[in-house]
């Protein structure tokens, strides 16, 4: 660790210089010198990392995987933690299950970016095009596309290097044949976060017989004049009368046409239940916002919903919004029942809203519900003694953690185990966003 200390104090010394005495192209040649360190400082991370997945543990580690370690250890997300993980899978360092070291498995890029030749930008190219490579290509032709590519990365700029990378791609696979192994790999769907709108970006890869289930879909519910949510009663069956106008785009009847597919299939009862509820839309809001018809709620998932599409949503089907309140509902079992009820897990979708480990982001839908004080020493299952937990975090419990609720503001707090050294509480503020912004008295 002496090197890193050395270089730490580098960096202060660096951080502190003003560098005014410096011409324009001095400063750049500088600045060329730092993204070289920087480089050359990623192969070093990429190393270590490898080595804590290698040889660690992240349940010893105070986490409930190694993203989740890095992402609390060096305050990162856990996409960027992945990724590193990823990364250093590449291009650090392995060893066979006989402890013989072993080539990273992009060794000639490994080696340009600990000479810092490449950078990021060129790693994430590389990458990119192994995941899109078809499977067919042996072995030692990927070796060889892995020479040229370093070495294209090591001339050229990014922009060149993709270039570069499309271009081999296609020599490597003329005919673009993949097999059904390359599409299982490629295939997936993802849900960006929630902008400042409401909006939620889609994006994505369906395998043929996806395709051909939404094609068959869409062909019905995205024709004109279905599913149109202007319309006084949508129509979902049957044929639109010829007359009716639709100015809606392509792609906001294929919207639409989601969504009633969606709402058709929750109000079929037929997905049974999860986590203790029927599968349906659980809403949290309070009885005046209802009333004003204003503000937002929020639900199991942790997507915020405007009063209005509530008060909507509430018009097709009762159960799609729940008001508590005490109205005697037996929310208090004692020792009688170990299983929270229903009303109970309704009442932690809206005071915990998902789980309640520090930093986790899993919303109610898929949290199992924790007697604070343990079920096997007496523990209670009263509303004021449970809480969300996620799975891979509920089982950390049986590692040293222990949970309990704040007396002034009962919220869950998590005390690490012993050897982490870290004595307080924490409780988590990632579905709480309106905590962060309160000002003190």
């Amino acid at each position: 660790m002496h090197s890193i200390d050395a270089l730490k104090v580098a960096a202060s010394e660096a951080a502190a210089e003003s560098f005014d005495g410096l011409s324009c192209s001095e400063k750049l040649l500088t600045l060329a010198k730092l993204e070289e360190v920087q480089r050359q400082l990623l192969s070093v991370s990429h190393t270590l990392t490898a080595g804590i997945v290698a040889q660690g543990s992240p349940i010893e580690l105070g986490g409930t995987s190694f993203p989740d370690v890095l992402s609390r250890k060096l305050h990162i997300s856990k996409s960027v933690a992945r990724r590193r993980i990823g990364d250093s899978e590449q291009l650090g360092p392995r060893q066979a299950l006989n402890g013989e070291p072993l080539a990273p498995m992009l060794p000639s890029v490994a080696d340009a970016l600990r000479r810092g030749e490449v950078g990021e930008e060129h790693v994430r190219i590389v990458r990119g095009f192994f995941d899109k490579l078809a499977s067919a290509v042996d072995a030692p032709t990927r070796e060889a596309a892995e020479r040229q590519l370093a070495q294209m990365a090591v001339q050229f700029g990014p922009d060149q290097l993709r270039m570069g990378a499309d271009r081999i791609m296609v020599l490597l696979n003329p005919d673009g044949e993949f097999s059904d192994v390359d599409r299982a790999r490629r295939r997936g769907m993802t849900i960006g976060r929630q902008g400042f709108d409401g909006m939620s970006p889609i994006t994505g890869l369906l395998d043929p017989e996806t395709r051909s289930y939404l094609d068959a879909l869409l062909s019905k519910l995205a024709a004109p004049g279905m599913c149109n949510p202007t319309d006084e009663s949508p129509i979902v069956d049957g044929e639109p009368a010829r007359e009716a106008a639709d100015h809606r785009t392509d792609a906001q009847r294929n919207h639409d046409a989601l969504r009633a597919v969606c709402r058709s299939t929750l109000a079929s009862g037929q997905l049974g239940s999860h986590h203790g509820l029927p599968v349906t839309v659980v809403v949290s809001t309070t009885l005046d916002e209802l009333e004003s018809a204003s503000g937002q709620a929020v639900t199991g998932g942790g997507t915020l919903l405007p009063m209005r599409d509530v008060i909507r949503m509430a018009s097709h089907a009762l159960h799609y919004l729940t008001i508590f309140d005490d109205d005697g509902r037996p929310l208090y079992l004692g020792r009688t029942k170990r299983i929270a009820s229903v009303d109970q897990r309704i009442v932690l979708h809206a005071n915990d809203r998902g789980c309640t480990h520090p930093g986790c982001s899993v919303p109610g839908y898929l949290c199992e519900v924790h007697h604070v004080d343990d079920w096997a020493d007496g523990g209670a299952t009263d509303i004021e003694r449970l809480t969300f937990v996620c799975g891979p975090h509920h089982r950390l419990l049986a590692q040293g953690w222990t949970t309990r609720k704040n007396r002034k503001t009962g919220r869950t707090e998590w005390i690490p185990p012993p050897q982490l050294g870290l004595n307080e509480g924490f409780t988590n503020e990632f579905h709480h966003p309106e905590l962060l912004t309160l000002q003190p008295d």
